[in-house]
């Protein structure tokens, strides 16, 4: 067995916590998993039709988070997160088992998935990993957001822009390799809203669990958190957070290179439609030693969180 095989978790890992959007309280247990199972989440709370898989198709909502809904009406929101942590680890196969309908926020970040993911362990499989490799640009715009994705040897290269016109954020660009660099910062960042907006966010239905615990509030050219910016680029971190966990939704890993400017959920999830529309956009490649002498997992991670 290699690293380039699938992978699940030894053993299962459980958490609960409020939703930052719903406010409600739930359960999650993320259970092992056998191969080319991919990851699924389970509605416990309902008895029928509570299988939802975190595909870009079924993908329901993009505003302030990502919320998969299946035929029957039953969602799961604010997936991202969790959804990058299990790609960043390196988890193929997972059983994901919530009894309410939103993912606990916990701190905003995924360094608490990570944290529970690590205790658990790894457990490998024999059978090889499957990679969604990129074969054309495709380019997506939104008014002034844009997102685009390309080809790229060996590496997934998210370039990230944020542009803010409040003088905190202001403009923040990065660049990562996901397959091999320190991605610490990145799962460590947490989400972050300006604090004009809280209250047009709640009249819209969102951050009902929302508070200084589980999010950066910038008001001015001040942080109103106690604990202020865990790494100087924590607001565009975040975001590139969010896209890993949203690229996920393609059911793969991926080889690729992207550019994101402005963009969010909705940017990266129109992406994916639009090249999961025409199958000269992409191949899905089995991934074995004599093929690639990446990890496709993140090796400097698995060192900082150990």
């Amino acid at each position: 067995m290699t690293l380039l095989n699938q992978k699940t978790i030894k053993k299962t890992a459980s958490f609960s916590g409020i939703g930052l959007h719903s406010g409600k309280l739930a359960n999650v247990s993320i259970k092992p998993s056998d191969p080319n199972s991919g990851i699924v989440f389970k509605r416990i709370d309902l008895k029928n039709n509570n299988i939802i898989y975190p595909s870009f198709a079924n993908v329901s909502n993009t505003s302030l988070n990502t919320t998969i809904c299946n035929e029957y009406g039953v969602k799961v929101s604010t997936i991202e997160h969790l959804m990058g942590a299990l790609f960043g680890f390196g988890i193929d196969n997972a059983l994901v088992e919530i009894d309410n309908e939103e993912v606990p926020i916990l701190d905003g970040s995924a360094k608490e998935f990570l944290n529970m993911l690590t205790e658990s362990g790894l457990k490998q499989s024999e059978v090889p990993i499957k990679i969604i490799k990129i074969k054309k640009k495709v380019t997506y715009n939104h008014g002034k957001k844009s997102i685009s994705i390309e080809p790229s040897k060996l590496s997934l290269d998210i370039n990230f822009e944020l542009k803010y016109e409040n003088r905190l954020i202001g403009n923040q660009k990065n660049k990562v390799n996901v397959y091999e660099d320190d991605l610490r910062d990145i799962f460590e960042s947490r989400t972050f809203c300006l604090f004009e907006d809280i209250e047009k966010i709640k009249e819209n239905g969102f951050a009902k669990g929302g508070n200084l615990d589980n999010a950066i509030v910038v008001k001015g050219d001040h942080i109103l958190n106690s604990e202020k910016l865990r790494n100087p680029k924590e607001f565009v971190n975040h975001k590139i957070l969010d896209c890993i966990g949203d690229l996920y939704t393609s059911g793969y890993r991926m080889i690729a290179s992207i550019n994101c400017s402005q963009g969010g959920h909705f940017l990266t999830n129109q992406l994916l439609k639009k090249v999961f529309e025409n199958k000269e956009n992409f191949s899905i490649i089995e991934i074995q030693e004599r093929n690639l002498p990446h990890t496709i997992i993140n090796k400097n991670l698995l060192r900082s969180i150990a």
